[in-house]
């Protein structure tokens, strides 16, 4: 009966010894799983601090430049000196929406008669400077906003472009 009962308490030292191990087993799974969650939120919190997740207003994206051009060319006559002298000039528009680039289209006849009055008041020899030419470009760009602003409410074009220019 005595090796009955030491191999019994041999039994229970093995059982309480498989428990030991499966409670281990157990206890290092969940902390295992708490570590790698733990993780996880902590670089999630992390990237949103940096700006890396978090959902931010986006700008607007810029639309491609569109252009249109101004036909027929313009030509000014200038008197200089008791002389007849001719300027012409090709125009091209650069804008970004179309809408407005349409109301340009509808609108070309007072656009055109602005430009041509506006042009027609320039000096001669002061369309023949570098300078002279820049600034006629920014009056033809803002005399056209002014149009567009009246008649459909917004500027529509950024700049007006010279695709020719001819003094004689």
């Amino acid at each position: 009966m005595a090796d009955n009962t030491e191999q019994g308490q041999e039994d229970e030292k093995e059982e309480a010894g498989g428990n030991k191990k499966l409670i281990l087993f157990i206890v290092i799974a969940v902390l295992l799983i708490g570590v790698s969650i733990g993780v996880t939120l902590f670089l999630m919190m992390g990237g949103e601090e940096e700006g890396g997740t978090t959902e931010q207003p986006t700008e607007p994206v810029k639309q491609p430049a569109a252009y249109q051009s101004l036909d027929p060319p313009f030509v000014i006559d200038f008197n200089v000196s008791g002389r007849q002298r001719f300027l012409q000039v090709n125009l091209t528009v650069m804008g970004r929406d179309l809408e407005a680039l349409e109301g340009l289209k509808k609108h070309m006849p007072l656009i055109r008669n602005n430009l041509v009055l506006l042009i027609g008041g320039f000096e001669y020899h002061s369309l023949q400077t570098e300078e002279g030419k820049e600034k006629l470009r920014e009056s033809l760009t803002k005399s056209i906003q002014a149009v567009l602003e009246k008649e459909i409410g917004k500027p529509g074009i950024e700049q007006v472009l010279f695709t020719n220019f001819v003094m004689q």
